[in-house]
């Protein structure tokens, strides 16, 4: 949600222990576009279950995610799979994250990265969830949507709130 530099580059920093570094393009370029539209996997459907709506928003802001940053790319002139690719980028120091900790303390480790990643995975979706569980923004004559608003997410700017989720929402 930031937008100087170095905050930039802090989330995918945060995000490679996860092996996720599409949510970095997906969710401001992606999820903030779309919010409570169908077009948006991370907003989930009135009466949809956590774990039908995980699969769908992971697998699918994987897809939107790397539409959204080829599609920039292309436009720059440069191929998909180029060192310009903010996934690619945020991938490869995964990798070399994951790399280093296999190397520093053996194969041993790798099952509980995946566990970590798996949970940062699901608490991060779990958080998509519920900020926007069974919303839906009006449509226009024109069938586009209306612009997002505050109502079209379940959290609030409130000193406790803010507290607790740690200034998520904003």
């Amino acid at each position: 949600h930031k937008s100087s530099r170095l905050e930039r580059r802090l989330a995918k920093i945060v995000l490679a222990q996860s092996f996720y570094g599409h949510f970095y393009i997906e969710h401001n370029h992606g999820h903030h576009v779309n919010v409570a539209t169908p077009r948006d996997p991370a907003s989930a459907r009135f009466g949809e279950s956590f774990w039908i709506f995980l699969p769908r928003s992971v697998f699918g802001g994987l897809k939107s995610g790397w539409r959204i940053e080829s599609a920039r790319l292309r436009r720059q002139g440069s191929p998909a799979l180029s060192p310009r690719n903010n996934i690619v980028q945020a991938w490869s120091l995964s990798a070399a994250l994951f790399g280093t900790l296999i190397t520093l303390f053996g194969w041993q480790i790798l099952p509980w990265l995946l566990l970590q990643a798996l949970a940062g995975i699901t608490f991060l979706e779990a958080a998509n969830y519920l900020e926007h569980y069974g919303l839906l923004r009006a449509r226009r004559q024109d069938g586009s949507f209306v612009k997002a608003r505050p109502e079209d997410s379940w959290n609030s700017d409130h000193l406790l709130s803010n507290l607790f989720l740690y200034q998520l929402q904003r």
